[in-house]
């Protein structure tokens, strides 16, 4: 199902999301499941680190097991280079619970669930599918002002990749300390990256 939307100023959704691009997160609190237990999390308690909105449709679905599974498997990675992972769905806490004491891929989870049951972080991020009550596929990477950097949003049916989201938040790191370079097409750590100006137009 493709889900394309016009807001009312005229702005296209495409894919069931306009860009956030540059505009702060809110400062949202919501229950997440973490540490076996019931917890409220705040968005501003992560100012001053990146962090990544990781949206899944459902708990107890099948693309979405194996995505969380291979974020579960890289945690540490992001971890160590200041990046938080949290998952968020529209289901309830205990639903995550639930779903991580019978999946042996949600075991392995040891970052924030959050619940966006009252579905307001999916609408700001515009990846709710309304008359479904659940999620795109959305990830948004948030730097440490709180600010989106990167947006992905993909059909239900198609999973990302953990590998790719580790570059581009690489990237938006290595951008952020050099900030008059910019990092070209599958740009990896260690890479050479460009620097803006007249003298490389029409030469790349």
């Amino acid at each position: 199902m493709t889900h394309n939307h016009e807001h009312e100023d005229g702005e296209c959704m495409v894919g069931g999301s306009a860009s956030i691009i540059g505009t702060p997160m809110p400062n949202l609190s919501m229950p997440a499941y973490i540490g076996n237990e019931v917890k409220t999390i705040s968005l501003e308690d992560y100012k001053g680190k990146w962090y990544v909105l990781f949206f899944y449709p459902a708990d107890f679905t099948f693309v979405c097991p194996t995505e969380l599974e291979e974020l579960a498997d890289m945690y540490d990675q992001f971890k160590a280079i200041d990046c938080e992972i949290l998952s968020v769905s529209t289901d309830t806490a205990y639903a995550h619970k639930a779903w991580k004491d019978v999946s042996p891929a949600i075991k392995k989870v040891n970052y924030p669930m959050l619940s966006d049951a009252t579905h307001v972080l999916s609408t700001y991020c515009n990846v709710l599918i309304e008359e479904e009550g659940m999620a795109l596929r959305g990830t948004f990477i948030v730097d440490p002002d709180g600010v989106v950097k990167s947006m992905e949003v993909n059909d239900n049916s198609i999973g990302r990749s953990a590998k790719e989201l580790m570059r581009k938040i690489k990237a938006a790191q290595f951008v952020r300390k050099h900030g008059d370079q910019v990092c070209p097409a599958s740009w990896e750590e260690g890479d050479d990256t460009l620097t803006p100006g007249m003298d490389l137009v029409g030469k790349i």
